[in-house]
This record gives C-alpha cells, structure tokens and sequence, in this order.
C-alpha cells in the first residue's frame, strides 16, 4: 500500500540516528576550488610518505611518493597544455591496468582542465571505437601491451595522439629492464606501430616546458604548478566522462564534475572519519581504476588522507595479490562479492589473513551474507557494503563506520544525500515495501554526454531513478531488493534473483550462483540457477532442497545448471544478462 496522506517516511531522514557519533549530517563546504589542488594540498602535507606502489605477483615493486605524484602530475599536465596545446574541456582518454602511470596521468589531466575518459583495457574493438567517438576524445593514455589494436581502432576514431605507458614505468632501473625483457620474451608487448609517445618521455618533454616559463614564473613570486598557465578551473566544470559498465544497455557517458567527485569524496571521509588515521592508512587497489568505484574510493579519498596505495595491476589469478599481502600491513580494501569468496577460498589467505585489516568495504554487487559471514571469521573485521552508481560518484549509501551494521543492508545515505522508494507512477511506496530507488544530492551527475533524451529519463525533478528495487526499514536502513529489470515474474509473484543467489550460496558445495528468469508457457517465467560447484557431489535435487528449507516454493529454482564459471565484468560483477542471452540464443536455435 502506497503513501498517499501521510509524510513520507523518507522525508524524516530516520536514518540519521544510525550516523556515528560526530559524523555530520551534511558536508562542509569543499575547500578546493577543484581536484587538481586537493592532489596539490596532499602533496605538500605528505611529502616523501609513499603514495602507490605498484605490485606485481612476482613480488616486484616500483614506488612513488606523494611529492613525485605532484612533480610528475605536474610535467603531464604542462605537456597536454604546452606540448599538445590542448585546450579547458578537451577529452582525454586512459586504457590501462592499475599501475604508477595511472594515478600521475589522471592527477595531470585533472590539473591541466581536461577531461579524463576512463576507458577498460579488455575492451574489443568496437567498445574502444565507440568510446573514443562519442566521449570525442583526442589524445590516448595506453598501456603497451594492448597498443597492438590501435593500428585497426584509430583510423576509425578522432585520437591524434597517442601516448604509451609501460607496467615497469616507476620501477627500480634494474627491474625496469628486468620486467621489460620478461614482457618481451613471453610476447606480452608487441611493437607499436603506431606513432606515439612513451609515457616517460611526455613528462620529460612537460619538465621541458615549464622550465621554459619557470624563469618569468620566479621573478613574480610563482612557481611549481602557476608555471602551467592553467585554465581556471570551476567545481562545476566536467571532471571525467565515466562510462557505464554496458551490462543493461548501451554504454553511455555520465558527466561527472569536480563538485561531484568532490563531494563524494568528503561525503566518504565524513563517514569514516572516526577509523581512518590520517596519514597513516594502506590500502590495497585490486579493483581497476577505471571503475568509478576504485577511482573515487581508492584513488581520491584515500589520497587526501595520505594513505599508501598498493595498485595490483591484474587480480586474476588470485594468487597475484599474494605477495602485496605478505610484504604489506594493509588495513583497508575494497572489493566485490566474488573478489572477497575467492580471497576466502585461497588457502595462503585463509590460513594467514591480513592481521591490522581494519575494514574491507564492498559494493559494485550484492554482498552475499555467506560471504560477509565467512570474512568476519576469517579475518576478524568486518566487511561492509555500501551501494551506489557511476552516475552518483559513486556512493550513495553505506553502513556506519563504527556504528549500528545491518546483514544483507547497503547502510543508510551519505550526508548531504536525500533517498526515496516509489511505485511506477513516482509516489512513495510505505514502510517496508519495495520501490524503485531513486536520489539526490550532491553527488549525482550533470547528466549523460550528448544524450538530453537519456538524462530526461533518468533524472526527473532534480532526483536520479536508479533502476534499482529498495525497502527501507524503521530505523532508515536500505534493502536492495533487485533491477526492475533483473525481478522475475513466475504466476504473477515477483522473485528477485539476489534474494534466490543469497540462499543458494549459503550451501557449502557452493562456490558461486547467478539466477535469471528464463521464459515459461505454464508461469510466464521460471527460475533458473547456473551454479559453480565446490565438488562434482553437488546434486540439483540438494539444491532445490536446500532452498525449499528457506524459500517459498515459486522462488525454488525449477532449474539448475553447473558450471565451471561464470561470465563476469572486469570488476567481477557476474553477468545475468550474458546467461540469460545465452539461454535464449540457445532456444532459438534448438
């Protein structure tokens, strides 16, 4: 039953009480005018303390300090400004793996009042054509050992520029050498034949630049980044074009500004104010930076607070964050659903976790209770889950730090952040009843590139609809139910496949599910499980006696099917979309 009389519940914020003591209910004004001098401000307080490391599963490592950071960041953005002579607003692109590089080249074009476009290594072709083409970018950061597609990609785009970036770039000299002799016996990097740049020398020729303006800079009292001439950069200037991950749709662009990256980030400090230690912190960066997840969380937040940035340029096999562990005291991470199973199934990690982890926080995916259940014993701390969208910055909800924690809830709204749950026709569903989510606040993007018709739909009176289901409960806790577009309709009752995947991953012979709805003449749709078992034991019949013990009978998958893995983003977001196209591509062919 909707709310149709009374107050909205949302309207009385319950979820404030929930805050721990001391975290304010709104954000203070941000004291940057953009991000470019909060990566100058952490520079100047943090000095020669390490900002990242690169770590690679061998045990080799090349650091930074967050003084070279600013050097470095710096020289790139005098070469776009100088060298390429780029203008305020110019797209430019990034498509490489976590490394040193990535941080130095997004802090330069930040700086310089470009526009970053964050773009995934993995993608094929036509994903990179499509990038480059609508975001219109000219200029591309690429790491070496993909740079083998451009000869077939950059004719059909409008990049000008090409500069390329190798995983050894920061390393010791000696490793450097040692690391790129390695890449080029295993035929990892092939010869680019495409006119380029390499990374270092683009910074070497920005150093040129600015020691050429330097001189005029000094005799007026200037010196470091005023020697760049930069564009007057505004909080609501557009900061990146970060594109949607693709997995319910076309991939579009979300207009991201320095107000809302920005806000996002002292909306997360705010919520973690009482356990981060200010210079103090390592953090580990499995996740790709090109994730609006990794580049907020990991990235910018953790960079203001001077922590150190373990960058793990490939998590797969699991077995490659072994060493970063093991040489580490790594106290926060962040990760997805599968990211923290698989880490629990690893025998090195399980028998010898992390001992001064204070948190892991998840999002990106539901976080499986079996899976939070299983890290707290294992580990002794806590993972948390927080919820939010590359078109919020991302975060827009998450559990208090310190506080009150709820199984199975993605936490209550950041400060400075309004949330609502409404039916199809946009009023306020009741108390306890699911709705769609949608929210507001400072966080929420300008709007999607080039695409009024798409921003029109989802932003609607200034509140973003999520296309997520919600319930919210007394004390202003929030429930992700499902996607509209992934709930399941079997005689009319709607089953969502979280609430199907949390109870099947609670079997022991379990390693990973994703469930879907599949098209049936008697129900309208079924209930089909595809499961990864732990042994080749597991049985259908035990796991749809498993579920009935937990389930209602129309929620019991009819069908279930084993599988050696399942299709993932690069994130490790299990892709319902491909099974479900899977099935029906099957069906038509049968």
């Amino acid at each position: 039953m909707t709310q149709t009389n009374a107050e909205p519940t949302y309207l009385k914020k319950p979820w404030i009480s929930q805050y721990a003591k001391g975290v304010r209910q709104e954000i203070p004004n941000i004291p940057y005018d953009n991000i470019g001098a909060l990566i100058s401000n952490s520079a100047n307080r943090f000095g020669n303390r390490t900002a990242f490391i690169t770590s690679l599963a061998n045990g080799m490592e090349g650091s930074v300090s967050f003084s070279e950071v600013e050097t470095f960041s710096n020289q790139f953005a005098a070469f776009l400004l100088k060298e390429l002579q780029l203008q305020k607003g110019d797209r430019v692109a990034i498509q490489m793996p976590n490394c040193i590089a990535y941080p130095i080249a997004i802090f330069g074009i930040l700086k310089a009042g470009c526009t970053l476009v964050n773009v995934n290594p993995l993608y094929t072709d036509r994903e990179m054509e499509h990038a480059f083409n609508d975001s219109g970018a000219t200029v591309l950061i690429i790491i070496d050992m993909f740079a083998d597609k451009l000869p077939r990609v950059l004719p059909k785009t409008g990049i000008k520029h090409v500069i390329t970036v190798s995983v050894a770039d920061f390393f010791p000299v000696h490793l450097k050498l040692l690391i790129k002799t390695m890449l080029k016996v295993k035929k990892q990097v092939m010869p680019c034949t495409v006119p380029h740049l390499p990374f270092r020398e683009a910074l070497a020729a920005g150093q040129a630049r600015l020691a050429q303006t330097e001189t005029a800079w000094a005799r007026a009292g200037a010196h470091g980044q005023k020697a760049l001439a930069m564009p007057n950069i505004t909080l609501d200037d557009l900061a990146a074009l970060q594109y949607t991950g693709g997995t319910t749709g076309v991939s579009k662009g979300a207009m991201l500004t320095h107000r809302n990256l920005l806000s996002n980030v002292y909306q997360i400090l705010e919520f973690a104010k009482t356990t981060i230690v200010t210079g103090e912190e390592t953090i580990i960066t499995a996740l790709p930076l090109y994730h609006i997840f990794a580049f907020t969380v990991n990235c910018l937040s953790f960079f203001e607070e001077g922590a150190t940035n373990i960058l793990i340029p490939s998590p797969r096999p699991m077995s490659n964050l072994q060493k970063a562990f093991s040489k580490h005291q790594i106290t926060w991470m962040t990760g997805v659903n599968t990211l923290f199973n698989a880490l629990l199934n690893e025998p090195w990690f399980a028998q010898n976790p992390p001992k001064k982890m204070k948190m892991a926080i998840a999002g990106g995916a539901a976080l499986l209770s079996s899976t939070a259940e299983r890290w707290g014993k294992t580990i002794g701390t806590p993972v948390i889950e927080g919820y939010g969208l590359t078109e919020t910055s991302p975060v827009l909800t998450f559990n208090p730090i310190g506080a009150k924690v709820k199984r199975e809830s993605i936490g209550v709204p950041m400060p400075s952040t309004e949330i609502r749950l409404v039916d199809d026709n946009g009023v306020d569903v009741g108390l306890g009843e699911p709705g769609e989510l949608i929210a507001r606040g400072p966080q929420v993007m300008a709007g999607y590139w080039k695409r009024p018709d798409e921003t029109a739909k989802t932003i609607k009176d200034g509140w973003l609809y999520t296309g997520d289901v919600a319930v919210m409960d007394s004390d202003g806790f929030f429930k992700i139910v499902d996607r509209k577009k992934d709930m399941i309709l079997v005689s009319g009752f709607n089953v969502y496949p979280n609430e199907v995947e949390d109870c099947i991953a609670k079997h022991p012979e379990v390693v990973e599910v994703a469930v879907i709805g599949i098209p049936d003449g008697t129900s309208g749709e079924a209930v089909k499980a595809y499961i990864v078992p732990r042994t080749p034991n597991l049985t259908q019949d035990s796991v749809r006696a498993h579920c009935k013990e937990m389930l209602t009978g129309y929620k019991v998958p009819r069908y279930v099917e084993f599988r050696k893995e399942l299709p993932k983003t690069p994130i490790g977001k299990i892709l319902r979309k491909d099974l479900r196209a899977e099935f029906l591509a099957q069906q038509k062919n049968s």
